[in-house]
């Protein structure tokens, strides 16, 4: 497939096409992952194969309401059919069937296996899988998650440490600290998700602020590239919350994305700067770049 594009680094610019550009693009994303200088965004579609739970927004909608009847006008609509489940149901209900969709004992993906293999200072995870937080964290590492002002009025994160025994909840990481940043919320230690209209319309109140947005998370940026591996921008909550973790970054990020981009995804990386490899992320990407940082 065909690549072409331009590639800034610090101020220079190199243009290149097809196999050439890749291999720059490639390079560079290596070296910024080996200097911890990248920050690794993660979405849903990180598997060669299907994971066993729903991996789009449509999809999820589609698998919650199989399982509760809800009105025909909501269809295809996940954050509509979720808060009607929490109003009708009670919220309860909700994080149990999330718990059934996104169960527990996911193998990991070839993303996470190299993520173990050569670690960065922060992962952002922004789907409800649990793969990251069972793989990543490691004893003395740090998870980061939105929580729902219905259940925490006085947060708008958590922090837990992971020790030998499990789980500890935390005040605050320290710089030298491990994190992985889980910004729709986590199913481990506890299943505590943003999923219903009401959990989104609190944060996205106060984004553009960045007051939901971890401070570890606002000072470990600075200076960062973001990779986004396995994400769409299609819709406009998808894109708001990579914008508002991604401010005052670095300019100049990367996405690997083979499928055709909508005009506002285009849109969407053209005015944050992201650089689109359009290639396979498991067929291609990931074992070219696992080649890369084993050389070193």
């Amino acid at each position: 497939m065909a690549i072409e594009g331009v590639l800034k680094e610090d101020g220079a610019v190199f243009h290149g096409s097809s196999g050439a550009f890749l291999e720059e693009a490639l390079d560079r994303i290596a070296s910024l992952w080996r200097e911890d200088r990248l920050v690794v965004y993660l979405g849903p579609d990180l598997y060669p194969e299907p994971p066993g739970y729903p991996v789009t927004e449509g999809a999820l909608a589609a698998v919650l309401a199989e399982r509760v009847s809800v009105p025909g006008r909501l269809r295809g609509k996940v954050h509509e059919i979720a808060q009607y489940i929490e109003s009708h149901k009670h919220r309860k209900t909700l994080l149990a069937l999330a718990e059934e969709i996104f169960r527990p004992g996911t193998p990991p993906a070839p993303v996470h296996r190299i993520l173990k293999e050569h670690p960065l200072g922060l992962v952002v995870d922004a789907w409800y899988g649990s793969a990251s937080s069972e793989f990543l964290v490691e004893p003395g590492g740090i998870q980061i998650s939105g929580v729902s002002r219905a259940e925490y009025r006085d947060r708008w994160y958590r922090l837990d440490r992971r020790t030998e025994e499990g789980w500890v909840p935390v005040e605050e990481a320290s710089p030298s600290d491990r994190v992985l940043y889980r910004p729709l919320g986590t199913r481990i230690p506890g299943t505590e998700l943003l999923l219903s209209d009401a959990d989104f319309v609190e944060v996205l109140t106060e984004i553009d602020i960045q007051t939901p947005i971890p401070k570890w998370v606002q000072e470990h940026r600075t200076g960062r590239h973001y990779l986004f591996l396995g994400c769409r921008f299609d819709n406009q909550t998808s894109r708001i919350f990579a914008r508002q973790i991604m401010k005052r970054s670095a300019r100049n990020h990367f996405a690997v994305m083979a499928g055709t981009q909508t005009g506002k995804e285009r849109i969407f990386f053209e005015r944050e700067e992201v650089t689109v490899l359009p290639v396979s992320l498991n067929e291609v990407f990931l074992p070219e770049l696992l080649a890369r940082l084993r050389k070193g």
